[in-house]
Formats: structure tokens, C-alpha cells, sequence
């Protein structure tokens, strides 16, 4: 059965590498007390403008 497993695993194009670094992901990413609701607003509307406009 785990030939089989390894085998679908081969074909779907997901290694044993990539399963380790999604898995590790998961650990760092789940157990985060990080507040990842400010994430929903797009990167370009929370930054600040770098260029500035001068009237005069």
C-alpha cells in the first residue's frame, strides 16, 4: 500500500520534500498567535505612498 501511496505520490508531482515543507508550514503557520487579519487588506493599500506630491 505504500508503494501504491508513493508511486500516486510521484505521478501527482508531490515529493516527499515538498509533503516535509508543507507539514513544517503547517507547524509554524498553525501554532502562530499572529493577528492575520490585517493580511485581508492588499499589500499596495497598506503601504504608504513613497512619493510625494508638492502643490506650489
Amino acid at each position: 500500500m505504500k508503494h501504491i501511496q508513493a508511486w500516486f505520490e510521484r505521478i501527482a508531482g508531490i515529493s516527499r520534500d515538498e509533503m516535509a515543507r508543507l507539514t513544517r508550514a503547517r507547524e509554524i503557520f498553525a501554532a502562530s498567535d499572529t493577528d492575520l487579519a490585517s493580511l485581508q487588506l492588499p499589500a499596495c493599500w497598506r503601504r504608504s505612498a513613497r512619493v510625494q506630491v508638492r502643490v506650489g
